[in-house]
């Protein structure tokens, strides 16, 4: 995210920014990425705290966040609207939010995987387009700081950005993954060095489960 109206508006601009507010765990994965094919500096890194008051203060900052999330605070607390980037429109194409399992459950007992993969898609589907009420109370019930702006907020966004449901997903319902992704993505964390290239990442994943437009038929036509 950036400041409107300081010379930050595009992408291209971001480079310059100083400082950028990254979390720790941001610094060798994303940002090393974000150097090596944008020309982002490593001098301008300071630490992000999941406080947003320093961003909002210094109207030459960038810092990460979650679309879902920290815009809504910076505009409820600093009366602007961020510029928003998000990095998959700029070529980071990590999956997120996996469904991960041991390989024994994978070899045991696949129609539990399968049963719950589906449920998660099909899930989904109703929150996005159905009656998502009851699971809002559990959010609220579970995290009472959240409330219903937010959660319309969060929910307005994930549409708009084609967060759970956009691309791939839209012929091989959500949660599809693709292996030409999954190289893609490998490829780009072996050029920064974060993977040895000599690591067989297609063991990581399997798209045994997905792909096979389970609730296709709950988006709205």
């Amino acid at each position: 995210m950036s400041h409107p109206g300081v010379g930050l508006d595009k992408w291209k601009d971001l480079p310059k920014a100083n400082p950028i507010y990254l979390g720790a765990g941001s610094i060798n994965t994303f940002y090393a990425w974000l150097r090596l094919v944008y020309g982002f500096k490593d001098e301008a890194v300071r630490p992000y705290n999941f406080n947003s008051a320093p961003f909002i203060h210094d109207k030459m900052a960038v810092q990460q966040g979650y679309v879902t999330s920290e815009p809504y605070e910076i505009e409820k607390q600093g009366g602007f609207k961020p510029n928003i980037f998000l990095l998959s429109d700029y070529g980071y194409s990590t999956y997120s939010t996996l469904i991960e399992a041991r390989r024994d459950i994978l070899e045991k007992k696949p129609d539990l995987v399968q049963r719950f993969v589906d449920a998660s898609s099909i899930g989904w589907y109703h929150y996005l387009y159905g009656d998502n009420s009851k699971a809002n109370a559990i959010i609220k019930a579970e995290n009472p700081d959240i409330n219903d702006d937010q959660i319309a907020y969060s929910i307005e966004q994930l549409k708009k950005y084609g967060v759970i449901d956009s691309g791939d997903t839209l012929e091989l319902g959500i949660g599809a993954m693709t292996d030409a992704r999954w190289k893609d993505f490998f490829e780009k964390m072996v050029a920064i060095g974060m993977i040895d290239k000599r690591t067989d990442y297609k063991s990581a994943y399997t798209l045994q489960f997905v792909n096979k437009g389970v609730g296709l038929n709950l988006r709205p036509q």
